[in-house]
């Protein structure tokens, strides 16, 4: 055979191997040689998801990637993020970051990257219930400690009208959760209620028997307390995720402070601190017709950024979204280089007047 032959046969199977191993995902795929990671998120307009942007690309400058970050205009829109999902992956990524919307829509995605060998990173709520070995790992908040924070936070105000809770004269805390279906709001109810149960029973005169767990019964464990007389813990959720039903849930709840004697609300979300804002004129009728009454949101905003900071509410829970992404990214890199990933906590902090303005805080609080 021919020398200019035999260079000529080398240099094919060169490009059939090159190609073979892009088409994989584990090429040098995007711009420039570098390699390529999809990032595809719940939404991209929201602020929330601009801070979640920003860290991911400052994880791809660090860590010398192409990244694409693209989301649906709301998170309704399902399909949006599947053909979203598609137009990626037919990029060949080297690795995907997602948090899904609806795990269903994509399990036939999920499925390929896991027989391409594509690393996947959950991010935010992650991609609950997907195939076994298709998530590496996952950049989320740990809603369960970070709703667990907000009930210490509560605690630390209403302790001694707990320990004043009788048989005849009971006390309500209520929780406001947006659903009863999505992963990250259960873990928020629940970290909130368990941990408010700890809390009263190790400090308080109180014991389990004297603490009752109503309301929706996604939220109501067998295991925890169900049959007490003197500490309420109401889980409640409105009929739909309409602001409309956000707000009659929250008025419903208002009208109840006297008679139930509620001590405190925790909002596990921006929909139900929306929801409560506007059945109380933006916050404003908090002090003047409910006195006393401790209020906890999560998340930010402009409206509860302004409810804390002129008191209406004790404070609020922000996750880090800045860390999100970057972390996700960084996982997913860390991925397709072959290095063993495990699940990130990208933490949460309380912040009120009198922090919210801090340099490790501000930053945290979107619009």
């Amino acid at each position: 055979m021919k020398v200019g032959k035999k260079i000529a046969i080398v240099m094919l199977v060169l490009v059939a191997v090159s190609f073979s191993t892009f088409a994989n995902g584990k090429g040098d795929s995007g711009k420039g040689g570098k390699p390529y990671i999809a990032v595809v998120s719940k939404g991209e307009q929201h602020d929330f998801w601009q801070q979640v942007k920003k860290g991911a690309m400052a994880a791809a400058e660090k860590y010398g990637v192409d990244v694409t970050f693209e989301g649906p205009p709301s998170e309704s829109d399902v399909q949006i993020q599947v053909e979203m999902l598609n137009n990626a992956m037919a990029k060949a990524p080297v690795a995907i970051a997602l948090a899904a919307l609806d795990t269903t829509s994509v399990m036939d995605q999920l499925q390929e990257c896991k027989d391409k060998g594509i690393p996947v990173i959950g991010f935010d709520s992650g991609v609950p219930n997907a195939p076994a070995g298709a998530i590496y790992a996952n950049a989320s908040t740990d809603n369960f400690n970070a709703a667990g924070l907000a009930a210490q936070k509560m605690f630390d105000v209403i302790k001694g009208d707990i320990e004043k809770a009788t048989d005849a004269n009971p006390v309500t805390i209520v929780v406001m959760n947006q659903d009863a279906a999505g992963e990250s709001l259960l873990s928020r109810g629940k970290g909130f209620r368990d941990t408010m149960v700890d809390l009263i029973v190790k400090n308080t005169s109180l014991s389990e028997g004297d603490i009752k767990v109503m309301g929706n019964p996604a939220y109501v464990d067998p295991k925890n307390p169900t049959k007490g007389k003197k500490v309420m813990i109401d889980m409640v959720v409105p009929a739909s995720a309409a602001n409309t039903d956000a707000m009659a849930s929250a008025a419903a709840v208002l009208n109840k402070v006297k008679d139930a004697h509620i001590l405190g609300i925790f909002c596990s979300n921006e929909a139900t601190v929306k929801g409560l804002l506007a059945a109380t004129n933006d916050g404003v009728d908090l002090p003047a017709k409910y006195k006393g009454l401790v209020v906890l949101g999560f998340d930010a905003g402009a409206g509860q950024k302004n409810a804390v900071r002129n008191q209406y509410f004790l404070g609020s829970i922000t996750q880090d979204p800045y860390s999100i992404g970057y972390k996700a990214v960084e996982l997913a890199f860390q991925a397709y280089s072959g290095k063993s990933v495990a699940d990130v906590d990208t933490g949460a902090k309380f912040y009120n007047k009198g922090n919210m303005d801090d340099a490790d805080i501000t930053g945290l609080l979107y619009d």
